[in-house]
């Protein structure tokens, strides 16, 4: 039996359904993160899987049992929620903000046993904020307070977990400690569905994901079964632009044109070279790469214009043909100082290439933009 499992949800507003035919399965411990333009739905579909928001058709189940049939203390018991609305209690610390969340198990007075308390400071703790418990909650910045409603989420010991953008508010550093606190959560048996904005770390904490887009849903799966190269782009309309899987990165536009610069690189040298030409938008070309090098990747998205070749063999007369060819094109070299060995020899015979074509060769791409003279 799956832990959580939606059947044919259809969710909306007044009636109309905004999202239809949801199906989900989730067992103990996975972590499925919703991802999706602004305006998908995302939102409607969390608070609807929390009982927020009426389901305009279908059903919700943990463990088997539908939510519609549970009551508000039951449900309590089960799922815990953490949406984008803003709690405002009046005179407050956060220890007792977080206390809020053992209400499910308290009696009719709700009275804090000591088991309770630790509970709080265990759940404080886990979300390195043990040192806010006195502080007024209303006196918190914004991710201060993310990490306090996470807290509470925590302390009400669910089976599920439902949050809708937890990243929000919070700067990098805090970013990487709140997943780490739901993976950890995930490993002691609990469900975990959330939105995120970040798509690059959607994919590294994520065992499925659900893309939203239009009245339906675009794909579910595992990432590396639905985030083929090009799934990102038709999710968002990323156009112009592009976003590689393997790295998290987006790239911007590609410059439009006839290469004006040839870029020797490899091992991760060209990457800032390639995305300076394209802020100051110069059309480049580049090679010889290896298809496993960061360059490779980086550069594809930004060129047109890539000689690339296996990995793990010497590159041949073939490649350097075929990039000597497009480096004639060119008005200059940049040699972003790519080591060199047996390989890759080629690329050292492009650079000699390029000299005795009297073709300038720079160090570079500061080092060319110095040069005021020099036409590319």
């Amino acid at each position: 039996m799956s832990r959580f499992e939606t059947k044919d949800l259809a969710v909306g507003y007044g009636g109309s359904i905004l999202i239809h035919d949801i199906n989900v399965k989730l067992e103990r411990g996975q972590i499925l993160t919703l991802i999706g333009p602004n305006g998908a739905g995302k939102s409607t579909v969390l608070k609807s899987v929390a009982r927020q928001l009426a389901p305009i058709g279908g059903a919700v189940y943990i463990d088997g049992r539908k939510l519609s049939g549970m009551t508000q203390k039951e449900l309590s018991k089960q799922m815990s929620v953490v949406l984008t609305d803003r709690i405002r209690p009046e005179l407050m610390t956060c220890a007792e903000v977080v206390a809020m969340g053992r209400y499910p198990y308290t009696d009719m007075f709700g009275r804090l046993t000591e088991e309770d308390r630790d509970a709080v400071r265990g759940a404080l703790s886990l979300v390195r904020a043990l040192e806010l418990s006195e502080r007024d909650f209303s006196t918190l910045s914004d991710g201060q307070r993310q990490r306090i409603m996470l807290a509470r989420a925590i302390c009400q010991e669910p089976s599920v977990m439902v949050l809708d953008e937890p990243t929000a508010y919070l700067d990098i550093r805090h970013k990487i400690e709140l997943l780490a606190v739901l993976r950890d959560m995930a490993k002691r048996g609990v469900t975990v569905i959330m939105s995120l904005h970040e798509i690059d770390l959607a994919v590294k904490i994520s065992d499925l994901l659900l893309c939203l887009k239009g009245d339906t849903v675009a794909a579910f799966g595992t990432p590396e079964e639905i985030l083929g190269d090009d799934t990102i782009e038709r999710l968002y309309d990323l156009m112009p632009g592009s976003y590689d899987l393997t790295f998290g990165s987006v790239e911007l536009l590609k410059p439009e044109g006839l290469p004006r610069v040839f870029v020797v690189s490899g091992a991760g040298s060209g990457v800032p070279v390639f995305r300076g030409l394209q802020k100051t938008d110069v059309p480049f070309a580049a090679g010889i790469l290896f298809e496993n090098d960061v360059d490779f990747h980086v550069a594809q998205r930004l060129s047109d214009f890539v000689v690339s070749a296996p990995p793990f063999e010497p590159m041949t007369d073939a490649h350097f043909n075929a990039a000597s060819r497009l480096l004639s094109s060119c008005g200059a070299v940049i040699d972003a100082g790519a080591p060199m060995g047996t390989l890759n020899a080629q690329n050292a015979r492009l650079i000699s290439f390029a000299k005795s074509r009297d073709i300038p060769v720079y160090e570079s791409l500061e080092a060319m933009q110095k040069r005021e003279k020099v036409t590319i």
